[in-house]
């Protein structure tokens, strides 16, 4: 008859070496991701995303449209590598609206990563620099590396998952299998008193 207790000690020792060789194969991965994913959480109050306090100068319907606020976004910050492309939309990497603040945020494909601030209604520049965060947004994901490193930060995802089921396993194993104790234990013989009798 097979005993059960084998076949829990082979699972155990099992899960002890995959948690072991996830976790130093993996720890990079989960420190990079884990260190970037809190400097994100705090983009703001760390000053890698510009706050830029602004009262929307009008209403989403007599906005400018998102050619024009392209166009405005580009020429705040000219191309001084080749003059000819200051207005090549091409340079455009996303626009972020903002109806609420009533501005539009123009982020360009350079190495700064370099965001204009626009006014929706009236077209007025309201804040140029550079994002900090978006250097950590590719980091935390991977992109940094590549567009297919992005499965390393899904990778270390699954890592972290397979490690903390091991770790509780290996804690909670031993807990849940451990044997009763002996109902009752048996009294030692008394030992014989050596003092003769008189």
């Amino acid at each position: 008859m097979r005993n059960p207790h084998t076949g829990r000690r082979r699972l155990s020792r099992a899960a002890f070496y995959i948690h072991l060789w996830t976790g130093v194969l993996f720890t990079f991965s989960l420190i990079a991701i884990s260190i970037t994913g809190i400097l994100l959480n705090h983009k703001r109050a760390l000053g890698l995303m510009p706050a830029v306090e602004h009262k929307p100068s009008g209403t989403l319907g007599g906005a400018l449209t998102l050619s024009q606020l392209a166009e405005i976004g580009l020429l705040a910050v000219p191309n001084r590598e080749d003059a000819s492309m200051t207005g090549d939309m091409s340079r455009i990497d996303r626009m972020d609206v903002r109806p609420r603040n009533g501005y539009v945020k123009v982020r360009l494909r350079d190495s700064a990563s370099t965001e204009v601030t626009v006014d929706l209604s009236d077209g007025r520049v309201l804040h140029v620099g550079p994002r900090g965060d978006v250097f950590l947004e590719r980091l935390h994901s991977g992109e940094v590396f590549g567009g297919r490193w992005v499965l390393l930060s899904d990778a270390a995802a699954l890592a972290l998952v397979i490690t903390l089921i091991t770790g509780y396993w290996l804690w909670l194993a031993p807990r849940l299998f451990s044997r009763a104790p002996e109902a009752t234990i048996s009294e030692k013989p008394a030992i014989p008193s050596r003092r003769q009798e008189t």
